[in-house]
């Protein structure tokens, strides 16, 4: 697979990854240490624990990681969460889907990304 055919599985924007990063050996560079990131499992962790405030800091992290390499997907949903959960407050039900949208989006980009390798 190659980088613009990872990003096309995904829903990325490629041609905005260029635009900053400019080679697909680059751009690869980073999308493979999106992998070894603890951002969406301290996600996970925090929000089980009731940590809202680590999960803000967690959902944003990985939020900024997304919008860094365009990762659309994954930006959109992991943004939303990020919003819903700054300023520590409690988990609600209302987050549910939203946590769902994040483990489907990372899901997809990890076995996207997987697929570089």
């Amino acid at each position: 697979m190659t980088v613009k055919e990872c990003y096309e599985a995904m829903g990325a924007d490629y041609e905005d990854v260029m635009g900053r990063l400019r080679t697909d050996e680059r751009v690869q560079k980073f999308l493979l240490k999106v992998l070894n990131d603890k951002s969406y499992d301290l996600l996970c962790t925090s929000i089980e624990s009731g940590d809202m405030n680590e999960a803000f800091r967690a959902a944003h992290t990985l939020k900024g990681v997304c919008q860094n390499l365009s990762l659309t997907p994954l930006y959109h949903s992991a943004s939303e969460l990020s919003e819903r959960l700054r300023g520590g407050q409690a988990y609600g039900e209302d987050m549910e889907p939203m946590l769902d949208q994040v483990k489907r989006d990372y899901a997809q980009m990890t076995e996207c990304i997987q697929g570089l390798l």
